[in-house]
């Protein structure tokens, strides 16, 4: 019997939930995903997080306006360093969105199971960090409302962009990642939207969830259209994990600058973006799991193998340091030598050695099962990678431009508050948006993991400790 003709009534009488014991049955998973959705309150811990949201959120509306109205002076941007944090904030949370895709897709055409307990939570994440991510180019422009010059549409000027430049390609990729991407995750739930639509105890709650699973009825016709379009997005977006960061690194690559004129961007930043998108789902992950009640769902395996990929990503991340510094030397170019020499002994050597330390040393510790599955190693861990990948960004950003070719030019830079400020706030909108999304959608592919169940049945699965 094919997978489409079963329905949830056959798949539980063929295999019985209790046959392992502590597998949640189809109906649990149902109920418990589905059933946040229908809480009257949520817990008190995201009442609590919301408030803190929103007041953030306020704190980047107020900077922003402020910027708009002063203008970018505001921000500690000098000669030489023309970009400071604005660029580093946008690589930061564009790598931050790197994750979801990787989950989503690729794992998915690897037909890894595991995945399917934090696809939709990863998807869910990319929207809102690459919405995080182009706020601050839009804003970096100076004169915002003259942004409509930066679009390749025809104008009373004849002015064109420059479509050599690499920020433009910027504009093409991210654009092209965050439409795959939000067509993927709403396609993937739309099967979970028709679920709680079947579920809605008011008119106003199944009209919003029923227009939302556009007449999804799971018929053999949808699934077999549903599994079709999943999987030709998947393959659509898995050359993005490559190329959206690659081209997002070429903003460096395709300079002269000292420091960034090198061809092992493209792979350290994609690489980078996975370590640290990896690390943001775990960062999340665990409080949900926790205050949701999704601890047999989000099982500490699934913790485990998303550890495993930051270790081997941040093991590639240290091995990209170390050929940086080996490159430099052995090119015989002294500014090049120069430009990382200063990066690990000169001003800003204490931001260097927070990211190495963040980065490179405290992950190793995944290399110890009891480790990577402990909850209070785990999550220090994450939250330090967090940190040392955004000292990453900088790092690469004001040490080179802070120290170019001539000597006259060089200055130290110096964030001011309004650059501290917008960058918190941009956690405060991330933060709202997702939220929202885990008070008001299945943030559990209810659709997937059931399919992932039965497998585990037929196979005699056995669980281990602490799933």
């Amino acid at each position: 019997m094919a997978k489409a003709e079963l329905t949830q009534l056959d798949v539980e009488a063929i295999y019985p939930a209790n046959l392992i014991e502590g597998d949640p049955s189809f109906t649990q998973v149902t109920q418990e995903v589905a059933g946040i959705t229908e809480w009257p309150k949520p817990p008190r811990a995201w009442y609590i997080a919301f408030a803190i949201a929103l007041t953030l959120l306020g704190i980047l509306g107020a900077c922003l306006t402020y910027l708009v109205v002063t203008g970018v002076g505001v921000w500690g941007n000098n000669q030489p360093v023309a970009w400071g944090w604005p660029i580093v904030n946008f690589v930061f949370w564009v790598g931050i969105g790197h994750a979801g895709t990787l989950i989503s897709a690729v794992l998915f055409l690897f037909r890894q199971d595991w995945r399917t307990s934090i696809n939709r939570f990863a998807e869910a994440m990319t929207i809102f960090a690459v919405a995080c991510a182009g706020l601050f180019p839009a804003v970096h422009v100076g004169r915002i409302w003259f942004a409509y010059w930066l679009f390749p549409i025809p104008n009373q000027m004849s002015m064109w962009p420059n479509f050599r430049s690499p920020l433009l390609w910027d504009v093409f990729a991210v654009s092209t990642y965050a439409t795959v991407s939000l067509l993927f995750w709403y396609m993937g739930m739309i099967p979970d939207l028709a679920t709680i639509r079947d579920r809605a105890n008011t008119k106003i709650r199944r009209m919003a969830y029923g227009v939302f699973s556009l007449g999804w009825s799971g018929s053999n016709r949808h699934w077999h259209r549903y599994e079709r379009a999943y999987l030709l997005l998947a393959a659509l977006a898995t050359p993005l994990v490559l190329s959206v960061h690659s081209v997002v690194s070429f903003d460096f690559a395709v300079a002269q600058t000292p420091g960034w004129h090198t061809t092992i961007f493209p792979p350290y930043f994609v690489a980078g973006a996975v370590f640290s998108g990896f690390a943001m789902v775990v960062t999340l992950m665990v409080p949900a799991r926790q205050f949701f009640g999704l601890k047999h769902i989000v099982t500490m395996r699934h913790l485990e193998n998303m550890n495993k990929v930051i270790l081997t990503t941040g093991m590639i991340v240290g091995y990209a340091y170390m050929t940086e510094f080996f490159m430099a030397w052995y090119s015989g170019n002294q500014y090049e030598a120069f430009a990382f020499v200063n990066r690990a002994f000169g001003p800003y050597a204490w931001a260097y050695w927070t990211m190495v330390s963040c980065n490179v040393l405290f992950p190793q510790l995944f290399w110890f099962r009891k480790l990577r599955r402990n909850l209070w190693v785990m999550y220090p861990i994450v939250l330090l990678v967090n940190v040392g990948m955004w000292f990453e960004r900088f790092v690469i950003t004001v040490t080179s431009l802070s120290r170019d070719f001539v000597p006259s030019s060089w200055q130290y830079f110096k964030p001011t508050a309004i650059d501290m400020l917008t960058f918190l706030g941009s956690f405060g909108l991330f933060a709202t948006l997702f939220l929202l999304f885990v008070r008001f959608l299945p943030m559990i592919a209810v659709a997937e993991v059931k399919t992932v169940l039965p497998t585990a049945h037929a196979h005699g699965h056995k669980k281990e400790e602490g799933e």
